[in-house]
């Protein structure tokens, strides 16, 4: 019986790491980063508040699909009973409601928010 050679093999490497590093300021923009901010007081304070942002646009993303799935049942019994999908005089009410609130922006989220709401034909 021969002996042979073995070479060890090679270990695995793990992935070279780095610090974190903040971006790059952009061009023209001397001493900022990605949040716009002139310095790392601002930049955390914009960072926190952009986080919050997300926390809030999920929840509203969620309690949108929530109502879709609510206009679906009120939708769905309305035609069973022989009436229309769409009932316009509701859709003024609410339409109403986000001009009063938001102003004339709040009337454009309302129709973008009725249109994801009626569901397909």
């Amino acid at each position: 019986m021969t002996a042979t050679a073995t070479t060890p093999a090679a270990a695995p490497t793990a992935p070279a790491t780095t610090t974190a590093q903040a971006p790059a300021a952009r061009p023209g923009t001397p001493g900022t980063d990605r949040t716009g901010a002139h310095g790392p007081e601002a930049a955390d304070v914009i960072a926190g508040a952009r986080d919050r942002i997300d926390a809030l646009d999920d929840r509203i993303i969620g309690l949108i699909q929530e109502r879709m799935a609510v206009s679906a049942v009120v939708q769905d019994a309305r035609i069973t009973s022989g009436g229309r999908r769409v009932n316009l005089s509701r859709e003024m009410e609410i339409l109403g409601r986000y001009r009063d609130a938001l102003g004339r922006p709040g009337t454009a989220l309302a129709m973008t928010m009725l249109e994801l709401c009626r569901g397909r034909i």
